[in-house]
Parts: structure tokens; sequence; C-alpha cells
């Protein structure tokens, strides 16, 4: 029923409506602790990266600023202090060799790191689904020639081809800007297959073969018709894919082509903690227990996410334990 209450018979007190699908989501995500869990870590770090000038004032200090004198130049650069040199002043400790405060670095970098793997992502998605769209509603010819382009693109090493990018690209370009062109401009074939499968099984419905019949052309349809009912798989999987872009940067940077300093990212940072894990072990815990954090909080979504736009997912989890599969139990 459409509408707002439904009366049951015999004048008995109305009934709420079965709630919405935006409503029933938030239902389905909420009963699921772990991703609700996980929501209010990623919630958290984004708002960590969004506010990092002024969690840095906050604590008197900034990414770049060199403090040699909490260092041991005698040491080789060894922070002063235990724990990396963590103080009052420095609530994570200072960086070995140049003493910039490690906090300051670590928040500025989750701008760096959580930006790419977003844009990267963005594209990813946006491409897919375009690639995907044409090849579903195009004539056999576009279908052939995108879904061709598109098992090249799945076949194509994303990590040498990156490498290969990112190492002849000129300095002055913005890295963080061209990490997320080459990650989301290479890793998209499987959003569009995904699309392309979708869209092929959703023409076949009655409800596009009456929008076709009513004289709608094929992109007004896609865009009214099956874009919406798109949304679900489409958002499940860009959830999935973005602790894998995270990781890919994270990779890139460890691998020295990826951000340059001084600019901090948590790859770049465990770049030049690789020969510090003894003498310094904290610089190296922070930002790789980060990212692990990051991206297992990510994946945990990412599932939930995808359990709470499948209804089938849910009515199967759902089974034995709601009040009706105990009566059933207990019948047999």
């Amino acid at each position: 029923m459409s509408e707002a209450l439904m009366v049951q018979e015999g004048g008995a007190a109305p009934l709420a409506a079965p709630a919405s699908g935006a409503r029933q989501f938030w239902r389905r995500l909420r009963a699921q602790r772990a991703a609700t869990a996980a929501a209010a870590v990623v919630l958290l770090l984004f708002l960590a990266a969004l506010a990092a000038p002024l969690l840095a004032a906050l604590a008197g200090q900034d990414p770049d600023t060199f403090h040699p004198e909490l260092v041991d130049s005698a040491a080789g650069g060894v922070p002063r202090g235990s724990f990396g040199g963590i103080g009052a002043d420095h609530w994570l400790g200072v960086e070995p060799q140049t003493g910039r405060d490690l906090f300051a670095r670590i928040v500025y970098g989750a701008r760096v790191s959580l930006g790419v793997a977003v844009a990267a992502t963005l594209l990813q998605v946006t491409i897919g689904v375009a690639v995907g769209l044409a090849a579903a509603l195009g004539n056999r010819q576009l279908d052939q020639v995108l879904s061709r382009i598109t098992d090249i693109n799945v076949a194509l090493p994303l990590m040498v081809i990156a490498l290969g990018l990112l190492a002849v690209v000129p300095p002055s370009f913005p890295r963080p800007v061209l990490i997320a062109l080459v990650i989301g401009g290479i890793n998209w074939a499987g959003t569009s297959k995904i699309v392309r499968a979708q869209a092929l099984a959703l023409r076949t419905l009655d409800f596009v073969s009456a929008a076709r019949l009513s004289g709608r052309g094929r992109w007004s349809i896609a865009r009214r018709e099956l874009l919406p009912s798109l949304a679900a798989p489409v958002i499940t999987y860009a959830a999935l894919l973005f602790p894998v872009n995270i990781t890919v940067e994270a990779a890139l940077s460890f691998l020295g082509v990826g951000i340059k300093p001084p600019t901090p990212s948590w790859g770049q940072m465990l770049t030049e903690a690789d020969t510090w894990y003894q003498s310094a072990p904290t610089y190296l815990l922070l930002p790789a227990g980060l990212l692990f954090v990051t991206v297992l909080s990510l994946t945990v979504l990412g599932e939930g996410v995808r359990t709470a736009l499948d209804p089938r997912a849910a009515s199967r989890l759902s089974i034995g334990t709601g009040r009706e599969g105990r009566t059933k139990e207990q019948a047999s």
C-alpha cells in the first residue's frame, strides 16, 4: 500500500506502513554491531582529516617545523625521551632526524591518504558506470568494443602501470591528484562489468519495457529507470573499493613513486620509517597501525553496507533468529 497508515480489519488501531528503502537500509546497518563500530571509526578518521589544521593548532605544532633539539644527533637522530619523544608538547612523539611533530604529520597525512582514496573511488565509479551503461544500452558492435576494452583493462597489472606512469610524469604535477587519476583511470573495469551485467538484466523487466513503449530514449531510461536500480550494487562495490585504494596509495608511496616529501601521507611515512623500526619503533607503528585500522574498518563497513542493501542476504541472516524462527523450532 502507498498510504502512510494501514487500518486493520475490525477497526483496530492503525499500524505504521512499511519503512522506506532508506529507513530499512539504516535499520539493517544499525543492527550490525561490527558495521556500526566500523562506521564510527571511519567517521572519526574523516573528521580528524578534515580538522587537521585545527587539531595541529590545538597541539601547538605544525607538520613541517623542524626541532633538531629534540633528537640526539650523536645517536644518529633518534628522538630524545621515551617512546619516540612522547610528551605534553608532542602527543605522539617526534620524527627521527628532523624532530617534526608526529601527531601533526599523521593528521595531515590522513587528509592525503583518505583524499586520494575518495577521489580515486569516485573516478572509478564514474568511468565504470558510464562504460557499463553504454555497453548494455548500445548496439551490438558498441557492446563488443567496450567489453573487449574492459577485458583488457582487467588484465592490466595495476601496480606496474601505475609505477611506470608515476615515474615519467614531471614532479611539478600535483602528486595527490596524479595518484588519484592513475588509480581511478586504471582500475574501473570491475565497476563496469557489474553495471553492464545488472543493466542487461534490468532491461528485460516490465518497468523498463513500459518506459521504452512510452517513447522515452535510451539515456532517459538509463537516467530515470536504471540508475536508481543500480545504486545498491554500485554503492556496495564502491565501499569495498575504498580500502583497496588506500592500500594502493600507501604501497605506491612506500615504493617511492607516490607522495613526495615534505607532504605527509601514511604510506610516505612508512617509507621513511623502515630504517627506524628498532631505534624508534613508534615512528613505524603509528602509521602502520592507522593504515591497518582504517582498512579493516572500511572493509567491515563495506560488508555491512552490502548486507544492508541486499534484502536477500539480510533475510538469510535472519532465518531462525527471529520470533517466527523460534516458533518454528519449538513447533518442530
